[in-house]
């Protein structure tokens, strides 16, 4: 969702200020919720500010720190699957990590998981 054009915080703010409607009158005006209004005002009140507030991007990727345990164990069996992935991680640094979590991080990394290409294909045998 993206935030509210910093035009419309300012022309919120500046109703608010010149105190001729209330700020539910105002949230109706503008198609806004009340609480809307109310934070802007707060942080405006509190900041002198009323811009929105940077992207946080979001919790950090838990098995960042053995991004290079990960690559090599990849580079030495690229069809293992990602729970064998996770036990050799439990092995070797003794972190413990789900295969969601593994799948994620290697999409992180940009490595694919490779299938040997010795295994039979999965399809009917033509009788």
């Amino acid at each position: 969702m993206t935030p509210y054009s910093q035009d419309l915080r300012e022309r919120v703010i500046a109703a608010v200020e010149a105190g001729e409607y209330t700020q539910a009158e105002i949230a109706d005006l503008y198609s806004l919720s009340q609480s809307t209004v109310e934070k802007w005002v707060r942080r405006k009140r509190d900041t002198g500010r009323v811009a929105a507030w940077p992207h946080a991007s979001g919790p950090e990727r838990t098995l960042q720190a053995w991004d290079e345990v990960i690559r090599r164990e990849i580079k030495g069996q690229p069809d293992a699957t990602l729970d064998e992935l996770c036990a050799r991680l439990a092995k070797a640094e003794g972190v413990s990590a789900s295969s969601s979590m593994m799948c994620r991080e290697l999409q992180h990394l940009g490595l694919a998981r490779k299938k040997s290409r010795f295994t039979t294909a999965n399809r009917k045998r033509r009788e």
